[in-house]
């Protein structure tokens, strides 16, 4: 039995075919798997007693690689048909507050074949959102885009977790995606879980590293204690104090939250310190 939170994003990583998708139609009621499938109190699914909630019926959004907007309308009646799908007694989320969280405002009257990749990402998350939903599920949205595009995708998601209480379950094969956005962290391969846990505990955890390979390391949160503009080097002030990193400026405001991480891969080890290393960060 797998149980997850019900804040924050959860993300499911696994190589490609690993059955990452499949967990979450199932969840959606797409495919129907053998088991039970609960949201809190809600039970969608009960092969017991012969439960199964449609997809319909679910309480749910669902946003894939493919965006899945209407290119015949504009973005402000793609947003108004995710809206409408809810009674206004049960709307959660207002359109102009996603508009202005996903920064919108400036695409509602284009077309949607007018708009670039990670626009139209956008637009399709901002529309999943506004259906209210009790649950919110991203299969590898970004999967799709180039690094700019990703760069420029992965802070709004990130800003839709700090600001609205929807729970997200977060597909991807992309690590760095999900050290980005995810609190808790599923492993997944051959179609089983490997582990889970909230993601700092998994990613420090050496009996779970190997499904990582390179990729293995730590996650540390940091505020961004200071700027150096000659270098273009911020100085990281991890939690708990006691260690202060630098690392390259990404252009977050002073005591800006931001997460860390550190791969194996870029770790030395000495016996004392080298005043002549390249190394920027050296820690007795």
């Amino acid at each position: 039995m797998l149980s997850l939170p019900l804040r924050g994003i959860t993300g499911l990583f696994g190589p490609s075919g690993c059955g990452k998708t499949t967990v979450l139609r199932a969840l959606a009621g797409l495919d129907r798997a053998s088991g039970r499938v609960a949201l809190g109190d809600h039970v969608w699914q009960d092969d017991a007693s012969g439960c199964f909630v449609p997809t319909h019926r679910r309480e749910l959004g669902y946003v894939t690689q493919e965006h899945s907007l209407f290119p015949h309308l504009d973005v402000r009646r793609n947003l108004e048909f995710g809206l409408k799908r809810v009674d206004v007694a049960y709307r959660r989320v207002a359109l102009d507050c996603v508009v202005e969280l996903l920064g919108i405002g400036r695409l509602l009257g284009r077309r949607v074949l007018t708009l670039s990749g990670g626009e139209r990402q956008r637009v399709a998350i901002a529309r999943a959102v506004l259906t209210s939903p009790a649950l919110l599920l991203m299969d590898e949205p970004l999967s799709g885009l180039d690094a700019a595009r990703k760069s420029e995708v992965l802070p709004y998601i990130d800003l839709l977790n700090h600001e609205l209480d929807i729970p997200v379950i977060y597909v991807s094969h992309a690590i760095d995606e999900v050290v980005r956005l995810a609190d808790h962290l599923v492993l997944m391969d051959a179609g089983k879980v490997f582990a889970d846990g909230p993601l700092s505990e998994m990613l420090a955890r050496l009996d779970v590293q190997s499904p990582l390979g390179e990729d293995a390391g730590v996650v540390l949160d940091a505020v961004v204690g200071e700027r150096d503009a000659q270098w273009q080097l911020a100085r990281l002030d991890v939690a708990g104090g006691g260690c202060v990193l630098w690392a390259r400026d990404q252009g977050a405001a002073l005591g800006h939250k931001v997460r860390l991480r550190v791969l194996a891969r870029d770790v030395s080890l000495a016996r004392a310190p080298d005043p002549d290393s390249s190394i920027t960060n050296q820690l007795a």
